[in-house]
């Protein structure tokens, strides 16, 4: 039998392990944060996993890299509400916040996101005018920049293009460097980031009008104060060197916290491509 000390130390005894168990448990927490797939994965996980892991730490739970194959599948994720964070792009946060109920924690510091039109460095176009009839390559239909915006500016002009959708920024780069179709839309950021071969080989034709850029929200599911910490430490990373090179990586300067009116511009355009995904059952 035990005896009265045994006794009167038991239920201590059982808090503390029943508190340590908790402490593990939540430290063994592992959050997703899912990165729009405008580039290759590898490329992706290159640029993004030192980001998350120095957040893991700033927070207490390892955040894990996600991404899916293409541009589609990352919008079925987030329609299922796969990731618990995720960087995605304008039009995306303006869908998904409404349907899944993602929220804005934060975007870009002092950058718009600007639409831009590719062609062969040597190609004879000089005016985007010259594509009427073309097929033009796209990473997707809701690629924001990368196709709603340059898409919309052919219709309002009445240029008749044949839109061709290739998976990836980084794919339409290659196929119009190729000469497999005489333009392609896209971002400075990933034409940037693209090998610098295929750079080489290809010059801006025309820029869109500038949008809030990308936004990285959460799940509903993502406890408050877990929100606030992965907050506090994106909106700190560039506070010392080491995460300046970071962000730096990304070819963004750091983050702002963020909030869901600062999409009211996107929501402005009226885009319904995504209709069809958050209409299915």
């Amino acid at each position: 039998m035990l005896s009265m000390h045994m006794r009167a130390c038991w239920p201590a005894a059982v808090a503390a392990v029943v508190l340590l168990l908790g402490t593990v448990a939540s430290r063994a927490e592992v959050y997703t944060f899912g990165v729009v797939p405008q580039q290759a994965a590898s490329k992706l996980a290159r640029l993004w996993t030192p980001i998350l892991q120095r957040l893991g730490r700033e927070v207490g739970h390892e955040i894990a890299f996600a991404t899916a194959p293409d541009i589609p599948t990352f919008e079925a994720r987030l329609a299922a509400g796969e990731y618990d964070i995720a960087y995605m792009n304008p039009y995306h946060y303006t869908v998904f916040h409404a349907t899944t109920g993602y929220e804005a924690l934060a975007r870009a510091r002092d950058k718009r996101i600007r639409g831009i039109v590719v062609v062969r460095a040597d190609s004879p176009i000089t005016t985007i005018s010259e594509l009427d009839g073309a097929t033009v390559a796209f990473p997707a239909p809701a690629a924001f920049a990368a196709s709603v915006l340059p898409r919309a500016e052919f219709a309002a002009r009445g240029i008749g293009i044949v839109p061709r959708y290739v998976s990836s920024h980084d794919s339409v780069y290659r196929a119009v460097a190729k000469g497999l179709f005489p333009a392609g839309g896209g971002v400075v950021r990933t034409l940037d980031g693209v090998d610098p071969d295929v750079r080489g080989e290809l010059r801006i034709l025309w820029t869109t009008a500038g949008y809030t850029p990308h936004a990285i929200a959460t799940h509903p599911r993502l406890a408050s104060a877990v929100r606030d910490r992965v907050r506090d430490a994106l909106t700190g990373l560039d506070a010392d060197d080491a995460g300046r090179a970071l962000v730096t990586a990304l070819s963004i300067v750091g983050f702002d916290a963020a909030s869901d009116s600062d999409w009211d511009d996107v929501r402005a355009l009226g885009i319904t491509e995504l209709q069809a995904l958050v209409a299915s059952p």
